[in-house]
């Protein structure tokens, strides 16, 4: 029986839209700076903490390039106490495969599905990132295939809780050449985690875009404490000073280098009660400063933030306002970000 695939076009490869969309090489040195300064705090030889901080989804390019240039003024502020990295997902994943699944896929969100025009104008988003501001950006490993046509621009790539047990994505982590954070899966299970964060430190071999390609394992692959959901559906956080003191316990059993956490503020950590972060994020640097262990485990946080409160459905047309998850404002996370900074 015949494959029930229609085959529409063939798409560029990641070298060609590489070519097509260059990173130039100021901005290539300034990724390569960040990459060095990110991949020391992850080693313990900065002190620094790290937020990943943006919108849920990056779903317009004025607006995400607007919301990047505040941050990077931020960031000047506070750059002797923390290192800002920002959030620009353009992979959306779908619980049940059905709603907007990102810029990756629609460029417009209001349009049709189109992945050429998506991986164009992801690239091309993620391009001026670095060259307008200097900062290079964090992405979710969502889909395999796709990460080649961005890997020479981000500097941290998230695993997501739904991906965390799938092999080819450990795989894929293992040869990533930059920190990246492997969540804890929805049902809470830490043990699949570090299974999967053991496996990205490896070496591997396999398939990837028709080459048999071997990685030189990631010393840098870590865990994310985003929270899960109990048996009955209810949203259970896992940031609390006592999960943090068994993820460290948990680690001392492994065979593992750079044993580090991000904390993710949102999801199920605050039941998708995007004001919940600000409070969440006081309570993990507390954590930090009653443990010098945990201090040096905790590397940073990760919260979702945009230009205006809240949530928006597709086409209510609020500039700077999420499409997806209800993110904090602006205002707001400027606030965050001064208040961490003193307590960093």
């Amino acid at each position: 029986m015949e494959m029930q695939m229609e085959f529409i076009r063939k798409l560029p490869s990641p070298q060609e839209l590489m070519e097509d969309f260059p990173l130039g090489e100021e901005a290539l040195a300034a990724k390569n700076k960040r990459d060095e300064e990110i991949g020391n705090i992850f080693s313990g030889k900065d002190s620094r903490f790290i937020l990943i901080i943006g919108p849920c989804s990056a779903d317009n390019e004025d607006a995400v390039l607007d919301y990047v240039h505040r941050l990077a003024k931020v960031q000047e502020k506070v750059k002797d106490r923390l290192l800002l990295i920002p959030r620009v997902y353009t992979n959306k994943p779908r619980t049940i495969g059905v709603g907007y699944k990102g810029m990756l896929h629609q460029a417009n969100p209001e349009g049709k599905e189109d992945m050429l025009a998506g991986i164009t104008a992801i690239r091309k988003m993620h391009v001026r990132v670095v060259q307008e501001t200097g900062l290079t950006s964090a992405e979710e490993i969502l889909y395999p295939e796709n990460h080649r046509y961005l890997s020479d621009i981000l500097s941290y790539a998230a695993i997501g809780a739904r991906s965390v047990e799938d092999q080819l994505h450990r795989m894929i982590a293992s040869g990533a050449g930059i920190p990246v954070g492997m969540k804890n899966p929805t049902g809470g299970d830490l043990s699949v985690m570090l299974n999967s964060i053991e496996a990205a430190q490896h070496e591997q071999s396999f398939l990837f875009h028709g080459w048999e390609v071997r990685t030189t394992g990631n010393p840098l692959a870590h865990a994310i404490l985003r929270g899960y959901v109990d048996k009955f559906g209810n949203n259970m956080p896992n940031y609390h000073y006592e999960d943090l003191q068994a993820l460290l316990d948990a680690y001392h059993e492994r065979v593992v280098v750079n044993p580090a956490v991000i904390v993710d503020a949102n999801h199920s950590n605050s039941g998708k009660k995007y004001i919940e972060q600000i409070r969440i994020s006081k309570d993990v640097m507390h954590s930090r400063q009653v443990s010098p262990e945990i201090r040096q485990l905790v590397k940073g946080i990760m919260i979702e933030s945009y230009i205006e409160d809240g949530c928006q459905k597709i086409g209510a047309g609020v500039y700077g306002r999420s499409i997806t998850d209800p993110c904090l404002g602006w205002e707001k996370s400027e606030r965050l970000i001064m208040d961490l900074a003193e307590m960093a």
